[in-house]
C-alpha cells in the first residue's frame, strides 16, 4: 500500500477546506505562522503546500521541499512564492483567482466611499467625543474613475462605479478595446489616465513592470487633487513619494488596504489626516475565506486524485471539460518529442511546432511543454516535467516555437514538430487516431501510418530488393521479434524507410549489425 499524500497548510484556512482535504485521504499538518526558514526546515516531507497570504515560499522552502509536488495558495497574488524556483524544481503553483474577486472589488468601492466623504476621519472625531461638521467630502457621480488593471477584479469595480454614474476609463495593454467596451469602460494610455481621472484604483499584479508604478514621476502627471485607491499589492505604489505628493497638495488623499511592508514600520505615513488604511482585509468577509479555501482544497484533491491542473501560474491549465478531449494529444505530443530527439540525434537547438486543421484550436501551449517534455525527457532522463520544461530548454539554448493554422495537414488534426540539431533538421508530423493511438504519419519526406509505441528501430536505405529481408533475417537471428514493419519511399529506386516495431528492444550490437547491410543507409534505435 503506497504512503498516503501529506499536505501542510501553512496559513489558516477554513475548517470545510480542511475536510475536503482530509476526506480525500490525504495526511493534513496545520502549522500556522512559520517564518521562512521554520518553514524550510519542516517541509521536506510534504506533497503538497497550502498557504494563504501570511507564509513566504522562498527559493529556500522550495529547494528544501523534496517531495513537493503543488503550491496552493487560496486566494489571488502569488508574489509571497517564489514562482521560477518552483517551475526549475517542477513544483505546481496554482491559485484561486475568482475566489475573492468580488470582495476584493467590493472593499475598493467600500475604500473609495470613505476616502471621499472622510468617514474614518468623521467616526474617529465622534468618537473623540467632539461634534465637527467641517469633514467635507465630494460626491462620486459624475467623476472621473482611473482603474489600472482590467482583470476580472478590475472588471467588478468598473461595473460597480458605472452604478454609481462614474465615468470609467482603463489601462490594461492586454485587453482589446471591444472587452474593455462590454464592461462601459473607456481604454487609455497610463499618462492620459493619470492625467483625467479624479480617482484613481490600482487592480493589476505586482511584478517588475509594475513595482513603484505610482511614483513621483507619475504623480506630477496626475489631476490636482486626484485620490488613489490601492487594493492590489502595496509596492506597486511608492509610500514615500505618495506621501510628498499628499504634502505637495497633488493628492488630495489615499485609500491603501496593501502596503511595501505588511504591518508597516512608518506609522507617520499611516497616520496623515489625508490617509485611510486597513490592515490587508479586501479579502477578508466570510463568503471569500469560504470561497477560496474550499477552492484551493478542491484543486488540490484534483490534482493528486486525477492529474489535473486548474488555475496554474506557471504551467498551462485545464479544465475538467478539456482534459478528455486533450489528454490524447498530449500523450502524442509528448511522444513526438521523444521520438524526434532520438531520431535526429545530437544536441538539439531549435524546436519548432505547427497545429493544422482541428488541433489549431485545441489549448496548444499545453501540447508545446508536452512535446517539450518528450524531447527533453530523451536528453536528462525522468527529471523533466511539465512544469520545468520550458525552463530547462531555455538554460539548455534550445528555442522552442509554435504556430497554428486551420488548413488541414495529411489529416483533420496534425502536430508537426521540425527540430534543429546542429545542421540537421528533422520532421515529423502525427496525430491521434481512433482509440487515442498516438500514431506518427509523417518522417522527413516519407509518409506512412506507424503507432508511436514500445520499441522501434527506423532505418533508411537504398530502394533495392533484399533489404527489407536481410533486416528481418538479420533481426530473427538476434532473438529480436517484430510486431509490426512500416514501409515507404519517395519514388521508385530513391530512397526508402521503414519504422519496425518490436517487442524488445535489441543490444547495440544488433543495431551495428543492421547498419552494415548493404544498402542500408542509416538506422537509429527509438524507446517509447
Amino acid at each position: 500500500m503506497s504512503d498516503p499524500i501529506k499536505i501542510l497548510v501553512s496559513d489558516k484556512l477554513s475548517d470545510a477546506g480542511l475536510a475536503i482535504l482530509k476526506s480525500a485521504g490525504f495526511e493534513v499538518d496545520v502549522k500556522i505562522g512559520l517564518k521562512p526558514a521554520e518553514l524550510a526546515a519542516v517541509i521536506a516531507p510534504y506533497d503538497g503546500l497550502v498557504i494563504r497570504s501570511g507564509s513566504k515560499v522562498t527559493r529556500e522552502v522550495i529547494e528544501a521541499a523534496d517531495n513537493l509536488k503543488v503550491v496552493g495558495r487560496a486566494g489571488i497574488g502569488v508574489d509571497n512564492v517564489d514562482v521560477p524556483a518552483a517551475s526549475e524544481r517542477g513544483v505546481v503553483v496554482m491559485n484561486t483567482p475568482g475566489g475573492n474577486a468580488v470582495t476584493t472589488a467590493e472593499h475598493a468601492i467600500a475604500m473609495m466611499m470613505a476616502l471621499s466623504r472622510k468617514i474614518p476621519q468623521a467616526s474617529a472625531s465622534m468618537k473623540s467625543g467632539k461634534w465637527e461638521k467641517t469633514f467635507m467630502g465630494v460626491e462620486l457621480c459624475g467623476k472621473t474613475l482611473g482603474i489600472i488593471g482590467l482583470g476580472r477584479i478590475g472588471a467588478l469595480v468598473a461595473k460597480r462605479a458605472r452604478g454609481l454614474e462614474m465615468k470609467v476609463i482603463g489601462f490594461d495593454p492586454y485587453i482589446s478595446p471591444e472587452a474593455a467596451e462590454k464592461l462601459g469602460v473607456e481604454t487609455v494610455g497610463l499618462e492620459e489616465l493619470y492625467s483625467r481621472a479624479d480617482f484613481i484604483t490600482i487592480h493589476t499584479i505586482l511584478n517588475d513592470e509594475t513595482r513603484g508604478l505610482l511614483n513621483s514621476k507619475a504623480f506630477a502627471k496626475m489631476k490636482k487633487g486626484v485620490r488613489i485607491i490601492n487594493c492590489a499589492r502595496g509596492s506597486i505604489v511608492d509610500e514615500k513619494d505618495l506621501a510628498e505628493a499628499i504634502r505637495q497638495g497633488i493628492v488630495a488623499g489615499a485609500a491603501l488596504d496593501v502596503f511595501e511592508k505588511e504591518p508597516p514600520d512608518d506609522m507617520d505615513f499611516i497616520k496623515m489626516d489625508e490617509l485611510v488604511a486597513t490592515p490587508h482585509l479586501g479579502a477578508s468577509t466570510k463568503e471569500a475565506q469560504e470561497s477560496v479555501a474550499l477552492g484551493i482544497a478542491h484543486q488540490v484533491v484534483d490534482f493528486f486524485s486525477r492529474g489535473v491542473i486548474i488555475n496554474a501560474v506557471n504551467v498551462p491549465s485545464l479544465s475538467p471539460e478539456q482534459i478528455p478531449v486533450v489528454r490524447p494529444y498530449l500523450e502524442l505530443g509528448e511522444k513526438l518529442g521523444l521520438f524526434i530527439a532520438q531520431a535526429a540525434g545530437g544536441a538539439p537547438t531549435k524546436l519548432e511546432i505547427t497545429y493544422m486543421g482541428d488541433a489549431a484550436a485545441l489549448p496548444t501551449q499545453a501540447i508545446t511543454q508536452a512535446v517539450v517534455k518528450g524531447l527533453l525527457e530523451a536528453h536528462v532522463g525522468k527529471t523533466v516535467n511539465f512544469v520545468n520544461a520550458s525552463h530547462l530548454a531555455r538554460s539548455r539554448g534550445v528555442t522552442v516555437s509554435s504556430t497554428s493554422s486551420a488548413a488541414e495537414g495529411s489529416y483533420t488534426s496534425v502536430v508537426g514538430v521540425k527540430l534543429t540539431t546542429g545542421n540537421r533538421e528533422t520532421r515529423i508530423e502525427g496525430a491521434v487516431f481512433p482509440g487515442g493511438r498516438a500514431m506518427l504519419l509523417k518522417l522527413d519526406d516519407f509518409y506512412l501510418e506507424a503507432h508511436l509505441s514500445g520499441d522501434m528501430i527506423l532505418f533508411t536505405n537504398n530502394d533495392k530488393p533484399g533489404v527489407i529481408g536481410a533486416v528481418a533475417t538479420a533481426l530473427g537471428k538476434n532473438g529480436v521479434n517484430i510486431a509490426s514493419f512500416e514501409l515507404t519511399r519517395v519514388e521508385q529506386g530513391g530512397l526508402a524507410m521503414a519504422v519496425v516495431t518490436v517487442d524488445s528492444a535489441p543490444e547495440p550490437a544488433v543495431i551495428s549489425q543492421l547498419s552494415k547491410i548493404e544498402n542500408v543507409r542509416e538506422v537509429r534505435l527509438v524507446r517509447l
